[in-house]
């Protein structure tokens, strides 16, 4: 008798253990259940209060123009490279379009520049030599073809080297949905008194040369490139919502292109003036970055925020002293 009730027994216990197992198994898919993340939790692409961004090295000579995807980017980084050329580094954070090129190789100014964003992924084409350990110790995400090559494709309609494009769904990157502006620790928002009339701002480097009109139909600033309209792959004009000419320090580096040419090193690290330029009007203003892992802030003359229009923002690095000029409208 009592025998029987320890078999009785035991035998109820080892039907409760099966249901228990089995209840773990559905909610786990068949395997083990899953450890629950807080919503809060930080993940590969980030949260809203901390999100990544993705950077990609964007030729821009002319035979790399129209380029594809620029026009998705939140803010488009305007640098001098070599010969007085330019080359633009285009974040993206609140959407990906599903190309964009032409690819080309990074710089040492990418590295300091991109130190305002949490640990930022930057796609790009290769780099120099001398220049591949800084890349690796530097705290971003590196994602070159040779770490991702099914990411990356030649177009045969190009002429090499402006020929590489990029698949961003293809690489460790998942957009965030937040605005890379904000990431950036700046705000949209009203304009700051006063200002005046913007009409068509111009920034020269030696060998490049950008413009930017105001379009009151657009609500925007066209884009215009060595004395041209810049266009989008479908044949749309490139344009921003906020343009800020910033006024920097461009020395050379210690690296050289394939000729010979010495590299210039944007310093993005410090203070000056910059130009603000939104809904149609110019504010002066100065920006400061005291550390490379600090965003930058942009004040005006009594020391308050300058908030940006909502849009795609693009920040021209211009060298002190540089020409720059401003058509009335």
């Amino acid at each position: 008798m009592y025998a029987a009730r320890v078999r009785a027994l035991a035998a109820t216990l080892f039907a409760a253990l099966l249901l228990a197992v089995a209840a773990a198994g559905c909610t786990g898919g068949g395997g083990p259940p899953a450890t629950p993340r807080s919503s809060a939790a930080p993940s590969r692409s980030g949260t809203a209060e901390d999100p990544h961004v993705l950077g990609v090295k964007i030729d821009n000579v002319a035979p790399a123009r129209p380029q594809t995807g620029l026009d998705a980017a939140d803010i488009v980084y305007v640098e001098q490279v070599e010969a007085g050329l330019s080359r633009l580094l285009a974040v993206y954070s609140s959407t990906l379009p599903s190309v964009i090129g032409p690819v080309r190789s990074a710089r040492e100014t990418d590295l300091e520049l991109l130190r305002q964003f949490d640990r930022p992924t930057l796609a790009f084409s290769g780099a120099q030599s001398k220049l591949l350990p800084l890349i690796d110790r530097a705290p971003i995400d590196a994602v070159p073809p040779s770490k991702a090559p099914g990411a990356y494709f030649r177009n045969p309609e190009r002429p090499a080297p402006h020929d590489l494009y990029l698949r961003p769904a293809k690489i460790p990157y998942r957009a965030t949905g937040t605005d890379a502006v904000e990431a950036l620790g700046m705000r949209f928002g009203a304009p700051p008194p006063g200002g005046r009339p913007a009409g068509t701002q111009t920034v020269r480097y030696p060998s490049a040369r950008f413009a930017f009109s105001w379009s009151a139909e657009r609500g925007r600033f066209l884009v215009s490139m060595d004395g041209s309209p810049a266009r989008t792959a479908e044949g749309g004009r490139l344009a921003a919502a906020t343009v800020v000419v910033q006024e920097v320090t461009v020395r050379p580096s210690d690296f050289h292109d394939r000729s010979g040419n010495t590299t210039p090193f944007t310093k993005t690290v410090g203070a000056g003036q910059a130009l603000v330029l939104r809904d149609g009007k110019a504010y002066d203003a100065r920006w400061t970055r005291p550390t490379a892992g600090a965003d930058t802030k942009l004040t005006d003359a009594d020391g308050r925020r300058v908030d940006l229009a909502r849009g795609p923002l693009w920040v021209v690095f211009a060298p002190r002293g540089a020409s720059a000029t401003a058509t009335a409208p």
